[in-house]
């Protein structure tokens, strides 16, 4: 009994062995990862972000009082918005709004809830764009809004049920019914 006791103990280690590896649950290979949920990944409060070209010059600005970022769609809310947008011939596009919705590069921006669009053009002229909804292309330098909006430039101010604007070349397209006050130039006054 001396002797087969240590050959005993193996097969009775080995079937234990055997017995625990065919009751073990089986891997499918690598654990696929959880899709990422709707919640931010990060968040930042009372911050300016800034956008500079390959010159060091500023391009971009954007400040705000909460900054939230979701993986999942790789966009980015943020509440109290004001973007400073400066083009390359100098030429500044002001917006802001009480919450913008924008992609992971800050190309395209959707101004929610009191927005406000002013576009400096040649000469020191100015358009302003109000409305409850404005989607800006800082890439194209347009503004689009199927919403009601409220628009004024030197001796115009126009109402419309939407507009389409694109900055480049100055070409402003109003929709729906719309109303408009021209001021008188100041020679026939």
């Amino acid at each position: 009994l001396a002797a087969y006791l240590p050959l005993l103990l193996m097969t009775l280690l080995a079937s234990f062995t055997w017995w625990l590896v065919k009751n073990s649950p089986v891997t499918s290979g690598e654990a696929a990862a959880p899709a990422p949920r709707h919640e931010p990944d990060y968040t930042m409060t009372q911050f300016a972000l800034e956008r500079f070209d390959a010159a060091g010059r500023l391009t971009l600005r954007i400040e705000g009082a909460t900054l939230r970022h979701y993986p999942d769609t790789d966009r980015v809310e943020v509440d109290d918005v004001r973007i400073r947008s400066i083009a390359p011939d100098g030429r500044v596009t002001l917006a802001s709004a009480k919450r913008a919705l924008s992609n992971g590069d800050a190309s395209e921006l959707q101004l929610i809830g009191g927005a406000r669009v002013t576009s400096q053009g040649v000469a020191g002229r100015t358009l302003e764009m109000d409305g409850e909804f404005l989607q800006a292309d800082l890439i194209a330098e347009r503004v689009h809004s199927p919403l009601p909006v409220h628009v004024q430039a030197e001796g115009a101010d126009l109402h419309a049920a939407g507009l389409d604007y694109d900055q480049g070349s100055r070409r402003l397209v109003l929709k729906g019914p719309m109303r408009a006050v021209f001021d008188q130039p100041a020679a026939r006054r």
